[in-house]
């Protein structure tokens, strides 16, 4: 017996979390965090360095701080560290 299944099939109320990344609106699982929905989106620089260099994150535990993104206007938020919930507004350093 050979099925084609998707995640939308599967579980569709897991998918019940969206956000807007750089102004694109993204749907994630529920729990996921929002470092991970920055990837889900296919953004790779979280951050610029001091001298505009890009920067993406390292660890994936909030030791590093290269993960830092503004969320709902609030700048250097530890993105690996925080639960993407619906409606947040995420701005990463890959926009000027």
């Amino acid at each position: 017996m050979s099925e084609t299944f998707s995640p939308e099939t599967l579980a569709p109320e897991t998918f019940a979390t969206e956000v807007r990344i750089n102004g694109r609106a993204v749907q994630v699982e529920t729990g996921t965090t929002v470092l991970g929905a920055i990837g889900v989106a296919g953004v790779l620089i979280t951050r610029l360095s001091i001298k505009g260099e890009p920067r993406g994150a390292l660890c994936g535990m909030g030791v590093c701080q290269e993960c830092r993104v503004e969320i709902d206007g609030i700048p250097h938020q530890r993105s690996c560290m925080i639960a993407a919930r619906t409606g947040m507004e995420i701005r990463t350093g890959s926009v000027p």
